[in-house]
């Protein structure tokens, strides 16, 4: 399969090595941005409204203006069109534009860029690990999507040198919270549960699906939940529903559980049905 070779950068669709941001612009130094994952699936996006009314939300939570929904889609059709992958991952990067070389956001226009990358389909099972670092739940960016990224860097790290694929954190209150990049389920006396998002942690696309789908209850959940509940599963944009078999030393059922497996074929249906629920 061959990598896409296109970007589009600020209104323009650029080859890859043309496509170039200011090493003034704040998303790169200060981390002052906002992002979105949305999938594609033959070269075309999933989901991709409640992606962009998310990028907004959170945009709106760094101060930073709305970004322009007809632009975006317009950038996420001319790079499909140009790399139409089967399986995909479109990043949606939205900035505070060029600014000074502090905390101080510039006067000129936001940045945008939006690419395209392939994708695998992942697993149906995978590991986990949890890390000692605490979501802060009453952080400023507690909920927001931005590129400030740099603690599930080091997490996923941990996370992978233990031979798993996502890192677990609790939050300040000492609950459970979110992966670097997934949400995450657990079923307790046939209950299936998911944290709050009062928890911290993100408001996920494809969390918020499974609990329309599935009708999961959201709730606070002590982190030791990891080492009690029946089946716990991750869900996140490239992910959909994968099943968790260990956690740290806990070893679970090395397949899918029954409400994870009815989780798993709920969203390949409905998912299927719709590509912009």
């Amino acid at each position: 399969m061959s990598s896409p070779t296109r970007t589009w950068v600020n209104g323009s669709l650029l080859e890859n090595s043309d496509a170039v941001i200011s090493v003034h612009d704040h998303g790169l130094t200060v981390g002052d941005g906002v992002f979105e994952t949305v999938k594609a699936v033959d070269g075309r996006p999933f989901a991709l409204t409640r992606h962009l009314e998310r990028l907004t939300r959170s945009a709106r939570g760094l101060g930073l203006p709305d970004p322009d929904h007809d632009l975006i889609r317009e950038a996420v059709r001319q790079v499909l069109h140009a790399d139409p992958v089967p399986l995909g991952r479109i990043r949606i990067t939205y900035t505070g534009g060029i600014s000074p070389l502090g905390s101080e956001r510039g006067t000129g226009p936001a940045g945008l860029v939006v690419a395209v990358g392939s994708a695998n389909r992942r697993p149906d099972t995978t590991a986990v690990r949890t890390v000692p670092w605490r979501r802060n739940e009453h952080s400023a960016v507690a909920g927001l999507k931005t590129t400030s990224y740099a603690e599930n860097v080091v997490a996923l790290a941990a996370a992978h040198r233990a031979d798993a694929s996502e890192a677990l954190f609790a939050n300040i209150a000492g609950n459970l919270c979110e992966g670097t990049g997934s949400n995450v389920f657990v079923v307790l006396d046939g209950r299936l549960l998911t944290p709050t998002l009062s928890s911290g942690c993100l408001a996920g696309i494809t969390r918020q699906l499974v609990v329309e789908w599935t009708g999961a209850e959201e709730t606070d959940l002590p982190f030791e939940v990891l080492q009690q509940a029946e089946e716990i599963f991750l869900a996140s944009t490239l992910r959909d529903v994968q099943a968790v078999t260990r956690v740290d030393a806990r070893d679970l059922a090395p397949t899918p559980g029954p409400v994870t497996l009815k989780a798993m074929a709920q969203f390949a249906e409905r998912s299927a049905d719709d590509l912009d629920p």
